[in-house]
């Protein structure tokens, strides 16, 4: 029993919610960012070996929602700053050009870099073609007086916009342009630039092949720029689309759930700041509820703690929480994407969740992984329907980033244990 329970009467809480360290948000940091070493290691090695010239590639972080992708990635920045290179971030959206969001990405990063260089002209000059790239999408011609207020778009820097760089028009030859540049200016002060882009999977088809032939580009000149991508599973896929040679062109790494030392530190670490145990028997019970994935773990972690009444924690405290924190997730968590899904949407989804659940026919392998993938034909088999009938639920649901398709023929759901959700559903 730790020192703060001995010292607290039996009729009085040791565990005070008010102290309760465990953040279930979406992006937001945990107060022990556990299982995580091996990947801001190699971000190291990387922010290093630019400073040294050497060749290095951008990196790609993979993997599905509620693994701590956004939260790595914010950590990376860090990392990047620290090391006092200029970086600015977007989250990319299906319905918005790369154009905008990188040009005001860039402007963050220089303007980090502007107060080493020695030469503001070189900066100034920098500003009028990241000035004139940005401006490139806005509306020309006699519409262009009318439209609305919100595409008449400006990038809030000061100095006139340059001509004929970066200005063409054409995203993929301008992108080239512009990284290439604000690397130059980088390498003015002896740093880099990073760009980290979120929900990178969402970038239309268009800006993620400018996007690849960019950063190609950069990699053949040793240029001290990088981009730090983050996405669902299919993100190598999508990049592979737009260019064959991206396979080559990233480092790719899949971030995955938390291993039982990972999700137990998770827990543990930030308990014991606060002088609060967990007797072995919580862990084990916490770790067969959350998977190891490192949304679920917070969110059972701080629902068990605003029920458990001392130190330290048991298996009982964390039955007792368990349904608050179920309750939890099938609101904010699941319920908030099965809501954005369409009545067709949902009977495909129900038949996969049915399907991740069964075995297979005779002699196949039986699934016993909630978020494997299960093969398309099976699914229309499953709804007696062709397989093209299908196709429009299908394609919609992988553009609301409910499923996908990692592999031909195939798909799974890019939320963890969606489909033990959707069984607890009435149809």
């Amino acid at each position: 029993m730790s020192s703060l329970a001995a010292r607290w009467p039996d009729n009085l809480r040791c565990v005070d919610p008010v102290r309760n360290p465990y953040a279930p948000g979406a992006g937001q940091r945990p107060p022990e960012l556990a299982g995580r070493g091996r990947e801001l290691d190699v971000f190291d090695i990387v922010l290093e070996r630019i400073a040294r010239g050497r060749p290095e590639r951008s990196l790609m972080l993979t993997g599905l929602r509620g693994v701590g992708k956004t939260v790595l990635l914010n950590t990376l920045r860090s990392q990047a700053i620290n090391r006092l290179w200029g970086s600015g971030k977007i989250e990319a959206r299906p319905d918005q050009s790369l154009r905008r969001p990188v040009a005001a990405a860039l402007h963050m990063a220089v303007r980090e870099l502007a107060p080493r260089h020695r030469a503001p002209d070189r900066i100034d000059a920098f500003l009028g073609v990241l000035k004139a790239f940005a401006q490139r999408s806005n509306p020309t011609g006699r519409a262009g007086a009318a439209t609305k207020l919100r595409d008449r778009w400006q990038p809030g820097i000061d100095v006139p916009a340059a001509s004929g760089r970066a200005d063409s028009g054409d995203i993929e030859i301008d992108l080239v342009e512009l990284f290439s540049d604000a690397a130059a200016v980088a390498s003015d002060v002896g740093t880099g630039i990073a760009i980290f882009i979120d929900e990178m999977q969402d970038l239309g088809p268009e800006d993620v092949s400018a996007l690849c032939a960019a950063c190609h580009e950069l990699s053949q000149l040793g240029a001290p720029l990088i981009v730090v991508g983050a996405g669902l599973p299919h993100l190598p896929a999508v990049l592979s689309a737009a260019k064959s040679y991206s396979e080559r062109l990233f480092r790719y790494q899949r971030i995955d759930r938390l291993d039982r030392i990972a999700a137990d530190r998770a827990l543990c670490a930030p308990a014991e700041r606060e002088e609060v145990e967990y007797e072995q028997k919580a862990l084990d019970l916490l770790y067969e509820k959350s998977g190891g994935y490192p949304y679920f773990v917070q969110a059972y972690g701080k629902a068990t703690w605003d029920h458990a009444p001392r130190s330290p924690i048991t298996a009982a405290d964390v039955r007792v929480a368990a349904p608050e924190a179920e309750a939890e997730l099938a609101v904010g968590f699941f319920g908030s994407r099965f809501e954005r899904a369409t009545p067709a949407e949902r009977e495909y989804m129900r038949a996969m969740a049915m399907m991740s659940a069964v075995e297979g026919e005779p002699g196949a392998v039986v699934r016993d992984d909630m978020d494997a993938a299960v093969p398309t034909a099976e699914i229309a088999r499953a709804l007696g329907r062709k397989p093209a009938s299908l196709s429009p639920a299908r394609d919609a649901l992988i553009k609301k980033g409910l499923i996908y398709s990692g592999e031909r023929g195939t798909v799974a759901f890019t939320v963890p244990h969606f489909g033990r959700y959707l069984r607890t559903q009435p149809a």
